[in-house]
C-alpha cells in the first residue's frame, strides 16, 4: 500500500475561522452529547480531506463515537473509515482497524436493516483493502438471505465489489449469485444480481436470460435494460442465440417503458439489418417521438431516426406519413424544423401528393386560428410550412400547381405596414420561382396576383408582386395576342386602384383644404359615381369651371377631415419611394410588352398604346411631384427620381426600341434565371460534396481487413476500447509544442522575487489556467495565495488553495475560469505571501486578455434572416478603412481570416474586375449569438483600398472586438470606430 498513491477527495471549504486544537476535539468526542459528537466528527473529516489526518484521534473516536446507536454519528463514522489512514508508516494495517472491522460486522449483523444496508454500501467504498474485508465475506453471504430486500440489494453490490477486486476472497460468487437471482423475487435485487452476472459470469446471465425467455416482456423496466446490455454484449461474438435474441427484443418493442423501447429499437437495428426489423425499429421511434413529452428526448430520437433513413431509405418511405403526425403532436418549433426536415428527405414521387396534402392541411389549421393571439413559434410554424412546400413544389413539379394557389393566400400576411412576415416574403420568393421555372402556369398566377394586389399591406411583398406582374404578364405563347393585351390593362387598372385618384398631389391638396377626395374615373371599380363642378381661379385670374369624378370607395370610413386611403398610396405618402420605383419599372415594362403586341397598321392597337402609355406616365409623374411636396413624410431620394424619370423618358422615345426592350424585357428575366441556376449547382455541388466526404476512400496499399477471422462486431455498435478514447480523447489530434508555446503568459518580471507564467487554454466555456510559480528566493515563502480576478462575463469557479514554497522552489496551481458570453475578458491578479519575520509580501501580475476568437465559428443564413437580425440588433461598429492592399477580394478574405466569419454574398458576384465591392459576413458565437458585418470597400485612383466596414449585434463586446481584430491584422487598416446604441430601422440599415 505504501507504494501506491493515496485515493483522491474533493477539497472541503471550512467557514470557520479557527480550527480547534487536538485536545478540544478529543475532550468534545470524550464529554460531548451526540449532538457534540456529530459536530466534532464532521470536523474532523474536514480535516482529514483536506490533508490533515490527525491520526492520534482514531483512537478517542473508536472508544467514545463507535459504541454509540445514534445513526447519523453512525453514517458519518462511515465517511471517516474512508477517508482516515488505515496503513502506518511500513505499509501495514494499524492495530486499531482490528476494532473497526469488529465493530463493523457487527453492524452487517445487526437487527435494523437500514445499518445493515447502510454498512453494505460502506464496504464498497473499502473493496480495495483486503485485509479490511477478509473478515467480513462470511457476515455479507449471510445478508442475501436477510428477510428485507434493502439489506439484500446492498450485499449483492458489496459481494460484487469484492469478487473484483479479490476474486480469491469469494470464489463461488457467480454460482452463489445465480443461485440468489433464481429463487430472489424482488425486481431491484434481481436487476442488481443480474448485473453481477453479466459483468463477472456472461455465460451464466446468458443462462438466466434463456431460462426466464417467456417472461422478459413481462419483467420490471431496470432487469429489461440490464437484459438488452447483455444481448448487446453477447452478440460482439459469434453468438448460437441469435434468432431468440432478435425475437425478444421485438417482444420489448411493445413494452410501455419509453427507455426500454428505445433501447430495444437502438439494439435490433444493431443485430440485424432485415427490412422488417428496420421498420419495426423506426415504427417504434416514431410512437416514442409521438408520445414522449420532452422535447429533449424528442429531438435525441429524431436524430436516431434519421440516421436511420440515411442507411435504409428505401425501407422508411413508407412511414412517412406517421412521420407527419410529429408535426401534429408537438407544439415545439425545433421539433417540428428536424421532423420536417426528415420527411423532405423522406420524400419521393410515390409520397409527394400525400405530403403536400398534410402540409396543406396544416396551414389552413394556422390560418384558421387567426382569431387567437398569434405566438413566434406559430409564426415561425407558418413559416417553415411555407418552406417546405416551397422545396416539395420546385423539386417535383407535378405538385407545383396544387400548392401555389394555397399559398397565396399568405400574401396579405404582416405585422405591419412596414414589417411583413417571413411567410409573406417566403410566398413570393416562391411564386416567382414558380412562375419562372414553369411557364405553363404563368397566366393562372399572374391573375391571381392581380386579383390579390388589394389584399396585400407590405411594401417588400408589393414590390415583390410588381417584379412579378412586370416579368411575366402578357407573355403566354399559347394565348392570343389580344388575350395578353386584356391582362396588361387589367393589371394597370388594377394598380390605379391601389393609388386612388390621380394626380396624388391635387387630391392631397383638396384633402388639406377640407374638400372631400376623389378617385379617378378611370379607376373606379363599380363604386357609387358623382359628377362634380366648381368654378376655379386661374393663373391669369380669370375663372374657369372644373369638372371632376368622385368615388365613394366602398369599405372608406370619414370622420369630416380625412377618408381611408389605399395601401399604395399609404405607403407613398409615407415616404417609401423605393415601392414606387419598383411600380414604375414595372409600368414601363407593361408598356413596351403592350407595344411588341400591337399590330403595325391597326390604328385602335396604337390609340389603345397611347392611352396606357400616357396613364403610366401620370402614374409615375404623380409620384415624383407628391414626393417633392410638402404632404409625404420624407422627401423621395435621390436614386428614386432619376429610376422613375428614366421610365418616363423611355416610354417618351420608343423608338430606339431594340436597346431598350432588351434591357427591360429580357436582361432581368435572364438575370434571375442564372441567379437560379447559380443557386442549383450550389446546392448540387454541396451535396456532393458531402456524399464524397461519406464515401471511404481506400488506397492501393492499404491492408486488407478479413473480418471472418477478426473479432464480430454488429453495425451500429461501439466497442468499448473506442468509447473510452473517444470518452478521454485519446484518439484526438495532440497539440504540438509550439501551439502550447504560443498560449503561455509571463505574468511577472524575471527580477521579482516570485516568477510566474500560466499556460492559457481555451476548453469549451472554461478557461483553464496552468500557472508556474517559481521561489527565485533563498527563502522559504510560507502561506503563498494567488488571488485571480476578472473583468467581464468571466467567473472564477474555485479559489486556490495556500501553499508554502521552498527556496528556488517550484509549484503548480491551476485555476478554471467560466465563461458565459461572448464579450472581451480580462483576468488580473496578485501573488501574496510572507517572508523571513512573517514580513507580507506581494507581486502584482500582468494582464491576461481573453481572445473572443476561440469562441466565434464562421456560420451561414439566407438574406432573409440577416436582414431581421441587422434591423433588429441594436449595437453598431462602423470601422473606417483606409488600406494599402490593392485588391478589394483579397481584402475582404483578410477580414474573414481576422474575424472568424463566413461570406454570405454568393461568389458570382464577387467575380469580375470591379473597383468597388459590398459583401455581407456573418458568425456566429458557441453561446448562440450572431455577429453580422457589411463591407463596403473601393479602390481609389492611387490603387489603396477605402471605405468602412460596419458591424452589428445585440451586445457592445461582439461589436467592438469584432473591429478591434480587423484594425489589428499586419497593421493593414488605419481606422476610426464608433459605437451606436440606437434602435435602428430598415430604412437606416
Amino acid at each position: 500500500m505504501s507504494s501506491e498513491s493515496a485515493p483522491c477527495y474533493t477539497v472541503v471549504f471550512d467557514s470557520a475561522s479557527e480550527y480547534p486544537s487536538v485536545a478540544d476535539l478529543r475532550s468534545a468526542l470524550q464529554k460531548g452529547s451526540d449532538e457534540v459528537k456529530i459536530d466534532t466528527l464532521r470536523k474532523i473529516i474536514l480535516s482529514t480531506i483536506n490533508g490533515n489526518a490527525q491520526p492520534t484521534l482514531m483512537m478517542s473516536i473508536i472508544q467514545y463515537v463507535l459504541p454509540s446507536r445514534n445513526k447519523q454519528l453512525k453514517k458519518l463514522l462511515h465517511f471517516y473509515w474512508e477517508v482516515c489512514p488505515k496503513y502506518d508508516e511500513n505499509g501495514k494495517l494499524k492495530q486499531e482497524m482490528i476494532l473497526v472491522v469488529n465493530a463493523i460486522r457487527n453492524d452487517l449483523q445487526h437487527p435494523n436493516e437500514y445499518i445493515r444496508g447502510a454498512t453494505l454500501r460502506f464496504l464498497q467504498k473499502i473493496s480495495k483493502d483486503a485485509e479490511l474485508l477478509e473478515p467480513l465475506v462470511p457476515t455479507c453471504r449471510s445478508c442475501l438471505e436477510h428477510r428485507h430486500s434493502y439489506v439484500r440489494k446492498n450485499a449483492v453490490f458489496a459481494i460484487y465489489s469484492i469478487y473484483r477486486e479479490f476474486e480469491h476472497l469469494i470464489p463461488d460468487a457467480p454460482e452463489l449469485i445465480h443461485t440468489f437471482l433464481v429463487v430472489e423475487t424482488d425486481s431491484t435485487c434481481k436487476r442488481n444480481a443480474f448485473v453481477f452476472l453479466s459483468h463477472c459470469a456472461m455465460p451464466k446471465a446468458v443462462e438466466y436470460i434463456l431460462g426466464i425467455y417467456d417472461t422478459i416482456p413481462t419483467l420490471d423496466e431496470a432487469l429489461q435494460m440490464s437484459i438488452i446490455e447483455v444481448i448487446r454484449l453477447d452478440c460482439k461474438t459469434e453468438s448460437a442465440h441469435r434468432a431468440r435474441y432478435i425475437r425478444c427484443i421485438f417482444e420489448l418493442l411493445n413494452v410501455t417503458s419509453h427507455a426500454v423501447k428505445y433501447e430495444a429499437a437502438t439494439t435490433l437495428t444493431a443485430l440485424t439489418q432485415n427490412s422488417a426489423a428496420v421498420k419495426a425499429a423506426a415504427s417504434c421511434f416514431v410512437d416514442l417521438i409521438i408520445k414522449e413529452s420532452d422535447n429533449n428526448v424528442k429531438l435525441i430520437v429524431l436524430d436516431r431516426l434519421d440516421t436511420l433513413r440515411a442507411r435504409h431509405g428505401h425501407v422508411l418511405d413508407g412511414l412517412i406519413m406517421d412521420v407527419l403526425q410529429i408535426l401534429s403532436s408537438s407544439q415545439d418549433i425545433e421539433v417540428r424544423r428536424k421532423a420536417v426536415s426528415l420527411v423532405l428527405s423522406m420524400t419521393s414521387s410515390r409520397n409527394v401528393e400525400d405530403v403536400v396534402l398534410f402540409f396543406k392541411k396544416q396551414l389552413q389549421k394556422t390560418q384558421e386560428s387567426e382569431g387567437a393571439p398569434t405566438t413566434s413559434d406559430s409564426a415561425e410554424y407558418r413559416q417553415l410550412l411555407v418552406q417546405s412546400i416551397h422545396v416539395t413544389a420546385i423539386k417535383f413539379s407535378e405538385v407545383a400547381a396544387s400548392v401555389v394557389y394555397a399559398l397565396m393566400d399568405f400574401l396579405g400576411d404582416s405585422s405591419s405596414r412596414s414589417t411583413p412576415s417571413a411567410t409573406a416574403l417566403d410566398v413570393v420568393a416562391f411564386i416567382r420561382e414558380v412562375v419562372e421555372k414553369f411557364p405553363h402556369l404563368r397566366t393562372p398566377i399572374t391573375s391571381k396576383v392581380v386579383q390579390l394586389l388589394s389584399q396585400i399591406r407590405s411594401a417588400k411583398v408589393f414590390r415583390g408582386l410588381f417584379w412579378i406582374l412586370g416579368e411575366y404578364i402578357g407573355t403566354e405563347k399559347d394565348a392570343s395576342p389580344a388575350q395578353n393585351k386584356d391582362d396588361i390593362r387589367t393589371a394597370i387598372t388594377e394598380v390605379r386602384k391601389l393609388l386612388g385618384e390621380i394626380p396624388i398631389l391635387a387630391s392631397e391638396q383638396r384633402a388639406a383644404e377640407g374638400e372631400p377626395e376623389d378617385v379617378d374615373a378611370a379607376a373606379a371599380s363599380g363604386d357609387e359615381q358623382k359628377t362634380t363642378s366648381r368654378p376655379r381661379v386661374l393663373a391669369d385670374g380669370t375663372y374657369a369651371t372644373e369638372t371632376a369624378f368622385s368615388t365613394t370607395m366602398t369599405g372608406s370610413k370619414s370622420d369630416g377631415r380625412s377618408a381611408l386611403k389605399p395601401m399604395l398610396r399609404t405607403l407613398l405618402l409615407a415616404g417609401d419611394f423605393f415601392t414606387g420605383a419598383v411600380l414604375a419599372s414595372a409600368l414601363t415594362k407593361l408598356a413596351l410588352r403592350y407595344d411588341e403586341l400591337v399590330v403595325p397598321g391597326d390604328s385602335a392597337d396604337a390609340m389603345a398604346l397611347n392611352t396606357l402609355r400616357a396613364e403610366a406616365m401620370l402614374i409615375m409623374t404623380s409620384i415624383i411631384r407628391v414626393g417633392q411636396s410638402k404632404f409625404v413624410t420624407v422627401q423621395i431620394d435621390e436614386d428614386s427620381n432619376e429610376r422613375i424619370m428614366n421610365c418616363i423618358q423611355t416610354l417618351s422615345e420608343l423608338e430606339d426600341k431594340a436597346v431598350v426592350h432588351e434591357i427591360f424585357l429580357q436582361d432581368t428575366k435572364a438575370a434571375f434565371s442564372k441567379m437560379l441556376t447559380a443557386r442549383e449547382k450550389r446546392a448540387a455541388s454541396k451535396k456532393a460534396a458531402e456524399s464524397q466526404e461519406k464515401a471511404t476512400i481506400v488506397q492501393v496499399d492499404d491492408l486488407l481487413s478479413f473480418r471472418q477471422f477478426s473479432k464480430k462486431i454488429a453495425d451500429d455498435v461501439i466497442d468499448e476500447d473506442e468509447d473510452v478514447d473517444r470518452a478521454t480523447g485519446a484518439s484526438e489530434v495532440q497539440e504540438d509544442f509550439i501551439s502550447n508555446l504560443s498560449r503561455i503568459a509571463q505574468l511577472t518580471g524575471f527580477s521579482d522575487p516570485i516568477y510566474a507564467e500560466a499556460y492559457v487554454k481555451m476548453h469549451g466555456f472554461d478557461i483553464l489556467l496552468d500557472v508556474l510559480l517559481v521561489n527565485q528566493t533563498s527563502d522559504t515563502l510560507q502561506n503563498l495565495c494567488l488571488d485571480f480576478a476578472t473583468l467581464g462575463d468571466l467567473k472564477i469557479v474555485e479559489r486556490p488553495s495556500v501553499y508554502t514554497i521552498a527556496p528556488h522552489g517550484f509549484q503548480s496551481i491551476k485555476a478554471t475560469i467560466k465563461v458565459s458570453s461572448t464579450e472581451t475578458g480580462v483576468i488580473f491578479g496578485s501573488i501574496l505571501w510572507e517572508g523571513p519575520n512573517l514580513a507580507e509580501a506581494c507581486v502584482i501580475l500582468n494582464d491576461i486578455h481573453v481572445d473572443i476568437m476561440d469562441y466565434i465559428k464562421p456560420a451561414y443564413c439566407n438574406e432573409a434572416q440577416f436582414r431581421n437580425m441587422w434591423t433588429e440588433f441594436e449595437w453598431e461598429n462602423r470601422v473606417n478603412v483606409n488600406s494599402s492592399m490593392t485588391d478589394p477580394r483579397e481584402y475582404l478574405k483578410h477580414v474573414m481570416k481576422a474575424t472568424n466569419m463566413a461570406c454570405l454574398t454568393p461568389e458570382g458576384a464577387l467575380e469580375g474586375d470591379c473597383d468597388f465591392l459590398s459583401a455581407n459576413i456573418y458568425a456566429k458565437s458557441l453561446f448562440g449569438e450572431d455577429a453580422l458585418a457589411n463591407l463596403s470597400i473601393e479602390r481609389t485612383e492611387a490603387g489603396t483600398i477605402t471605405g468602412h466596414v460596419r458591424i452589428r449585434s445585440k451586445t457592445q463586446g461582439i461589436a467592438l472586438s469584432l473591429g478591434d481584430r480587423i484594425t489589428m491584422g499586419r497593421s493593414l487598416v488605419t481606422s476610426s470606430t464608433s459605437i451606436l446604441n440606437s434602435g435602428l430601422d430598415s430604412t437606416k440599415g
